[in-house]
């Protein structure tokens, strides 16, 4: 069995919601700390959630989230899939991805919504074994409604790109 080593910074949601981009320029990967193997391997990966390591999410997100890489690479061209921790409230504002992003929610409720503004009239609840596929290119943003855990499947790199550049974690991080 395959232990996992602490996310230190990933999502990419996220899924969450990984690496960088400001919607207007080049994009760049998510700095990820890597499972101890290769994902190249051709052993099978088998994890319980006693084998997870979590890690601060990555620098793409809203500060409070927490994520481990289970398998794959988030910031290299390959299939990968991590898991978030997302507490109570947590917001990540309209964004997109290049890629699509397969979320399952494994407990608590994701609340998610379409579009390049933020709407809770029309968020969709999912609650515990509910899927959603967030297409590449188009905007959506979630909401947790309680402690959430969710896990992301994505072709990487897994990048970002808010809707509204003001949005971006890292814009604000630069900025102070």
């Amino acid at each position: 069995m395959r232990r996992t080593q602490k996310a230190a910074a990933i999502v990419a949601g996220a899924l969450f919601t990984l690496g960088a981009g400001s919607g207007i320029g080049a994009q760049q990967p998510a700095a990820v700390k890597q499972p101890a193997k290769s994902a190249a391997t051709s052993k099978h990966v088998m994890v319980t959630p006693g084998d997870l390591q979590w890690g601060p999410g990555p620098p793409g997100l809203p500060a409070g989230a927490q994520a481990a890489v289970i398998d794959g690479d988030p910031g290299k061209a390959g299939l990968f899939t991590l898991r978030a921790k997302l507490p109570d409230g947590y917001r990540i504002p309209p964004h997109s991805h290049p890629t699509d992003e397969h979320v399952t929610v494994l407990s608590g409720t994701l609340k998610a919504g379409s579009g390049a503004k933020w709407d809770d009239a029309s968020m969709h609840p999912l609650t515990a074994g509910g899927y959603a596929k967030m297409v590449k290119g188009v905007n959506h943003y979630v909401a947790a409604q309680g402690e959430t855990i969710i896990q992301v499947t994505a072709m990487g790199p897994f990048l970002i790109t808010y809707a509204d550049p003001k949005d971006d974690p890292r814009k604000k991080t630069a900025a102070n």
